[in-house]
Order: C-alpha cells, then sequence, then structure tokens
C-alpha cells in the first residue's frame, strides 16, 4: 500500500520533468539560437566614407562583406587586423573585385573622413574607412552586438576599448558569423570567395 502512494507522485513528478526537458530542448535547441543570433546581429546603417561620402548597407548588397570596428589611433590590433584583410584582398585578386571590407571607426570624435583616408592610405583599397556622428556609431555598434567604451588615460588623452571580431556578412547583408583572418591569406580569400 506505501507503494502504490510513493509511485503514483513519483510517475507523475517524472512525466513532468521530461515533459519540461523536451519543451527546453525544442526552446533553447542550438539551431534555433543561431538563426535568432544571426537575424540579430547587423541592420540598417547610413555612415560617412573616407571620401565624405554617405555609405549605407543597401548598397553593399549583391556581394560578401566584412565588418570590422576600430579607430586611428588603435596601437596595435586595428592595424594588424587591417593589414591581415589586406593581404586576403590580395590574394583573392580579381575574383574578388566586389568584395568590401568596412573598417567603422568607434572613435568619431577624432576620425574624421578626412583622418579615415590619411590612415587607410596604407592598406588595400577594397577596405572602406566609415565615420560618422557620435549616435550613428553608437546605432551601428549596437546592431552589431559590437562593443566600444572611451577609456581616459593619466596624461588626459583617451584611448578606445572595443570589439576585435571581424564580421562575416553575405551577400544579402545577413550575419554569417565572424571570420577568422588570422588564418592564411589564400585560404581567407577562398574562404570569403565563396559567399560570392
Amino acid at each position: 500500500m506505501l507503494n502504490r502512494r510513493l509511485i503514483l507522485p513519483l510517475v507523475v513528478f517524472l512525466i513532468g520533468a521530461l515533459a519540461l526537458a523536451a519543451a527546453a530542448i525544442v526552446t533553447f535547441s542550438p539551431r534555433q539560437q543561431g538563426q535568432s543570433l544571426a537575424s540579430s546581429v547587423g541592420g540598417p546603417f547610413t555612415l560617412t566614407t573616407a571620401e565624405g561620402k554617405s555609405l549605407s548597407d543597401k548598397e553593399l548588397r549583391g556581394a560578401p562583406f566584412l565588418v570590422f570596428f576600430g579607430f586611428t589611433h588603435c596601437p596595435d590590433v586595428c592595424p594588424t587586423t587591417l593589414f591581415s584583410i589586406s593581404e586576403m584582398m590580395r590574394a583573392a585578386g580579381t575574383k574578388g573585385e566586389k568584395l568590401r571590407a568596412l573598417f567603422v571607426s568607434v572613435d568619431p570624435e577624432r576620425d574624421t573622413p578626412d583622418v579615415m583616408k590619411s590612415y587607410l592610405g596604407s592598406f588595400d583599397p577594397r577596405i572602406v574607412g566609415l565615420t560618422g556622428s557620435q549616435a550613428d556609431i553608437d546605432a551601428t555598434v549596437k546592431a552589431y552586438r559590437a562593443y566600444a567604451k572611451k577609456v581616459p588615460q593619466k596624461d588626459g588623452d583617451y584611448t578606445m576599448d572595443h570589439t576585435a571580431l571581424v564580421y562575416l556578412m553575405d551577400k544579402n547583408g545577413g550575419f554569417v558569423g565572424s571570420f577568422n583572418i588570422e588564418q592564411p591569406p589564400a585560404q581567407a580569400a577562398a574562404e570569403l570567395l565563396r559567399h560570392l
């Protein structure tokens, strides 16, 4: 008699636990999480190029593109990443004529179009420097789920902490994933060209 009293609540508990587990698997499946993350990274923007012209995300449709957030006073990560992107673009050759990489400044206070133009003169011309108002930059950083923060220094100057991720966007402007720019240039070029 005692066993029957214990068995029934135990069975009900186990059925409830299995139902909750099944619901959790359906709700939080990696595939769905990846889809929702991908659809929430990126989005509309209109910023100013190093040539002083307006550029929107819509104008980039038709070919995959990379997005990298940084600033011209960056001591190491930014120039190193931009050099790697330049080497990859060179390796892509004429097949990669339509490819673009966006270098979005997180420091619009100092990174005017003229400063961006001078800075990017050392890199592949398919790297498009973008700046804009602080509000427009903040909105773009937020849309890409990136991070940027001004960090004061002792001498009264400042530097910027920022996301060092290179974003790969498909030819429709959708987020594909982070792009490994540290792989050999030819390998990186082949990976990007696969999305054409």
